[in-house]
């Protein structure tokens, strides 16, 4: 009999849990990847369309080129899902499974935050980068805020290169020194647990002219003055509000009952769920390890390895480390990494590398290994 595994969600968690899998146990592997789009996106090529460097059809990965023995996609959207059963009901079939993988992500929830779809935009969402590339193009003058609506939120650096590439976007328009900007965010610092990359991030922006203003979220925009109101109550007037919105889980995964505080509960080792042979992997767990690609790509392979384990009867892998990096756009071609390990003893430490033009070329390199591994035959 093959190992039953279906897998929730086609972002770098079920791509690398799926490729792991499908290497270790092709053979015996009956593994079906679901998710509701036709292909996957890097998050940062989002910010490449928001300011015009390229277009979306450049950046899609059709999800029907993965060739994996033993793995087969689906685009399906996911109805349902019984935790107890291990049994997911789409809009087309009914799985159940011998190992379910929950790795759904979050989704936006632009309404919780008032004003924001009226008077903002968003620019976390494909749709969202595309509409503020005309946006962008014709603001030249007046105060733009980048705010953060709350945390957690996926890819805690995004922000910040948002305010640094818009700096960069309106100085190459030569109408920089017609617009003010503003970078509103809800942690003490930029990357708090490297204090040495968000000294980096700080002196960018003063370096920038940008104004920088930690710890506070924008609790609701008031569109028909222009204002931000954030959660201290202070006013911010504006004339283009660059907004992340806060993140929760998929209605389905809230529905399923998984779900404590907001994000399915995990055992910070091993990604597994309350439910026998249920885990969670990425932005929809509550991990104490940032909402990012490479944090899910590295707990996707300890739940690989403990699937592995159970197949054929092997010792119990090591634990999740809590370990990644980050790749961050410090503006004008160059950027800056940290390395991070959320797990450490007995505090979160991260190991930042200067800005570099090698260091885009690295980021360009991992994507592009990412593609060949996760797409490839």
């Amino acid at each position: 009999m093959k190992t039953r595994v279906v897998v929730l969600g086609a972002g770098f968690g079920g791509l690398e849990l799926s490729t792991v899998l499908s290497e270790a146990i092709g053979n015996d592997l009956d593994l079906t990847l679901i998710d509701k789009n036709d292909s996957f996106v890097f998050g940062f090529s989002k910010l490449d369309l928001m300011f015009g460097h390229t277009t979306s059809d450049a950046v899609r990965i059709p999800y029907k080129r993965i060739a994996k023995r033993g793995v087969r996609f689906r685009q399906e959207n996911v109805k349902s899902i019984d935790p107890d059963a291990r049994r997911v009901v789409t809009n087309r079939e009914t799985y159940d499974a011998d190992a379910l993988v929950v790795a759904l992500g979050a989704d936006y929830d632009t309404s919780a935050t008032p004003g924001l779809a009226e008077g903002g935009y968003e620019f976390y969402s494909i749709g969202g980068a595309e509409r503020l590339r005309g946006v962008l193009d014709r603001f030249s003058k007046g105060h733009a805020i980048v705010g953060v609506a709350s945390a957690p939120f996926k890819c805690p650096p995004a922000p910040t290169e948002a305010a640094l590439l818009l700096h960069d976007h309106l100085k190459a328009r030569g109408v920089r020194n017609a617009c003010e900007i503003s970078y509103v965010m809800p942690f003490p610092a930029p990357i708090p647990p490297s204090p040495e990359t968000s000294r980096a991030l700080v002196a960018a922006f003063a370096e920038r002219d940008i104004r920088y203003f930690p710890g506070r979220s924008v609790r609701s925009l008031d569109p028909r003055r222009r204002v931000a109101i954030l959660d201290n109550d202070v006013e911010m007037p504006y004339d283009l509000f660059l907004g992340v919105p806060k993140h929760r889980v998929p209605d389905v995964v809230t529905e399923s009952g998984m779900t404590e505080d907001g994000w399915i509960p995990v055992s910070p080792a091993t990604l597994k769920t309350r439910y026998p042979n249920v885990y969670a992997v990425g932005d929809v767990a509550s991990a104490d390890v940032p909402k990012a690609g490479m944090f899910a790509e590295a707990a996707a392979r300890v739940v690989a390895a403990s699937i592995i384990a159970d197949v054929k009867g092997s010792e119990h892998p090591q634990d999740f480390d809590g370990a990644g990096s980050c790749y961050i756009e410090f503006g004008s071609g160059l950027v800056g990494r940290v390395d991070m390990n959320f797990l450490s003893e007995p505090s979160p430490k991260g190991v930042f590398m200067e800005p570099s033009v090698a260091l885009s070329e690295e980021k360009r390199r991992f994507a592009d290994m990412r593609v060949a591994r996760w797409f490839g035959e």
